[in-house]
């Protein structure tokens, strides 16, 4: 290969792969006590995923311990995992070092996890915009999206639906099964 034909085959790979950006994950959103941006397209394009809106004073928090779970178990298959605590149902703390005591040392949470974002209405992410615009807003804490590989949401769960129930399952399997986008 000539020394002029990878930087071009880079430049052509990284266009190709910002084209194929699925509208779900554009954008960025900070890291739960982190001085640093997940840039969502980035880190989750071409996966299967699971998204969950999280609360640490809810009764519904210690599937936190489910999730971890299912995230261990299939994160060798290429699951990701996105917990994003909000305040939109009144049971976050605003203080993001008190969320992170909850997810991390409380419930061992590994997954990727963001500071207190809003998920409902007009001042939701826009991931969780496009999340409710293919599927619903959630009704709650603890909602969960599973999302394919093109990133399109295949199902979503209320928060009574625990992380081991077997249509959560099935909905993963087939997320982790999609293929993903290609180019062209």
């Amino acid at each position: 290969m000539r020394w002029y034909a990878v930087p071009l085959l880079l430049l052509v790979a990284g266009g190709a792969l910002a084209s194929e950006c699925p509208e779900v994950l554009q954008g960025q959103l900070p890291k739960l006590r982190a001085k640093e941006q997940i840039d969502l397209c980035q880190k989750f394009a071409g996966k299967p995923l699971v998204v969950v809106n999280t609360a640490s004073y809810c009764g519904f928090a210690p599937q936190f311990e489910g999730l971890e779970a299912v995230y261990k178990r299939y994160q060798g298959q290429g699951l990701e995992m996105l917990g994003v605590p909000s305040n939109d149902f009144k049971q976050e703390d605003s203080n993001s070092e008190k969320t992170a005591k909850v997810c991390y040392a409380n419930y061992g949470v590994t997954f990727t996890m963001t500071e207190p974002q809003s998920v409902r209405g007009e001042n939701a992410t826009h991931l969780f915009k496009e999340l409710a615009r293919q599927s619903s807003p959630p009704r709650w804490n603890f909602y969960k999206y599973v999302v394919d590989r093109r990133g399109k949401v295949i199902a979503s769960f209320s928060s009574l639906t625990k992380p081991d129930d077997p249509d959560f399952i099935e909905a993963i399997n087939k997320a982790i099964a999609s293929t993903p986008a290609t180019g062209g």
